[in-house]
């Protein structure tokens, strides 16, 4: 079911990976890294990027494989993420200017992301988009609310939206998933990690190329006139 988004929504709810940022070399890296102290061969960064989404302990359970402990695979993955691949990431073009348009028009700003709180606010502080945002909300490293759904019911809860009144902006199909299953639309971002495919099958409201556009369909008068 595709959930439509509201002419102005009051509230946006942004991924963070491959949505605000590009977070490839850091993840890539990380993933890499516990493979090898796995006793594994890792696969190239590029046949890795299904990994940048998903929660993380679903991702080790494909790359490990039956009798494979998932959980020792993120263990590793974190002991090289926490201390240097949170870093190995950039904001993408364009996207602190959206977010100060939309501050300046009144729109309250979240980040609703699979990744561990804690990973996300360092992130976020260390890349000046912290005071963007409004509350990040996140997973718990023991996985509480790693899955979209449960995150994102839980961001609704908590700041009491309106479902009708925000939209979702991320770039895979845990997104769609996650917001539709509470009556949220979602933009789904084409700089990200998920195809049009995967993101019309989950039923993605909209698609855009870049940043600007996110403005135009959240109502913001500059947007329209710029992309007039």
């Amino acid at each position: 079911m595709v959930h439509a988004i509201p002419p102005r929504p009051e509230a946006l709810l942004f991924d963070l990976d491959g949505t605000l940022t590009d977070p490839k070399p850091g993840i890539t890296r990380s993933v890499q890294y516990a493979l090898e102290r796995l006793g594994l061969t890792p696969p190239p960064a590029d046949d890795l990027e299904w990994v940048i989404g998903p929660p993380l302990a679903q991702s080790f359970a494909v790359l490990l494989g039956p009798g494979g402990d998932p959980a020792e695979g993120v263990r590793l993955y974190r002991e090289r993420y926490a201390v240097t691949g949170l870093f190995e990431n950039e904001i993408v073009p364009g996207i602190p200017a959206l977010l100060d348009d939309l501050l300046a028009d009144g729109r309250r700003l979240f980040v609703a992301t699979s990744k561990p709180r804690v990973f996300a606010e360092r992130i976020l502080d260390h890349f000046g988009l912290a005071d963007r945002f409004q509350h990040v909300h996140g997973s718990e490293l023991d996985g509480t609310r790693a899955d979209k759904r449960d995150l994102i019911a839980y961001a609704v809860a908590q700041e009491r939206l309106t479902p009708a009144a925000t939209v979702m902006i991320g770039d895979r199909e845990h997104d769609v998933i996650g917001a539709g299953s509470v009556g949220i639309g979602t933009i789904g971002v084409r700089w990200g990690y998920g195809s049009d495919a995967e993101l019309m099958a989950a039923g993605v409201a909209a698609l855009v190329d870049r940043p600007a556009e996110i403005g135009r369909l959240a109502g913001l008068p500059e947007a329209r006139a710029a992309l007039a």
